[in-house]
């Protein structure tokens, strides 16, 4: 086990929940969790937060403030649910979700068939490290819950900053560190003794759930976090937390 942040470590190892791996080994990895869990992702998230995740989510919306003709990319997108509360707020927007997990899009692409999104909704497998598209082509991005898991998360901010235009902006909603000690310690015994049990019983996996847990007390603090915005060259950066720090929306602009 090791006490680095994901993202700032060893040249050739990285961190895996609690676990050091190569660096070229933990992309399958999470994969392979992600396609596992794929198809009940949205009712483990319920779960498991008692349905704040979607308070969460729509705080991110109220802060980003999603306008007519804008173009959204979130990465990590998953199932679609930043991208899909972006389209409602902003009817002529249009949003690009990308996931490295082709099984987790093909669940978003049959919730948005079902709520008539498709038309202004793009699909695209990739990485979040090396985005598959050209500089300054978006007015948003995003990412909700996905930034633990790349192997390096400065690369995946320096590219969310790449692809963005002069103007545009960037949020992430991400777990985060409580900054009372009780309250952390009270949050630990519920994340390691209840989630994994959650993930066994729901979707019949626990060690992925187990990883997702440790992947969140593995990930930089608040200031930290901040810190990796700024070096990416981001200006304006802000962050607020959310339920006492469980969660935190960060922000940063290309000026």
């Amino acid at each position: 086990m090791t006490d680095r942040p994901s993202g700032e470590g060893d040249d050739d190892l990285t961190d895996f929940g609690f676990r050091s791996v190569p660096r070229g080994e933990k992309a399958g990895m999470v994969r392979g969790v992600f396609t596992s869990v794929a198809s009940k992702y949205d009712l483990m998230n319920d779960a498991m937060s008692g349905g704040v995740h979607r308070i969460w989510k729509d705080a991110m919306m109220d802060w980003l403030a999603p306008r007519n003709g804008q173009t959204l990319l979130d990465v990590a997108g998953g199932t679609g649910d930043i991208a899909f509360r972006f389209l409602k707020r902003a009817p002529r927007a249009r949003a690009t979700v990308l996931d490295m997990t082709p099984d987790m899009l093909e669940e978003g692409k049959k919730r948005a068939d079902a709520a008539a999104l498709s038309d202004r909704l793009d699909w695209v497998v990739g990485d979040a490290m090396a985005l598959p598209f050209a500089d300054a082509s978006f007015d948003r991005v995003t990412n909700s819950f996905g930034t633990r898991n790349v192997t390096d998360i400065q690369a995946s901010l320096n590219e969310g900053f790449r692809v963005l235009r002069p103007g545009g902006r960037m949020m992430v909603l991400e777990f985060s560190q409580l900054p009372n000690p009780a309250l952390q310690w009270a949050y630990d015994r519920y994340s390691f003794n209840v989630i994994p049990n959650l993930g066994q019983a729901i979707v019949g996996d626990r060690d992925s759930y187990q990883y997702l847990v440790e992947s969140i007390r593995k990930f930089p603090d608040q200031a930290r976090f901040a810190d990796m915005f700024r070096r990416a060259g981001f200006e304006s950066v802000k962050y607020r937390n959310l339920t006492f720090g469980v969660a935190a929306l960060h922000s940063g602009w290309k000026i």
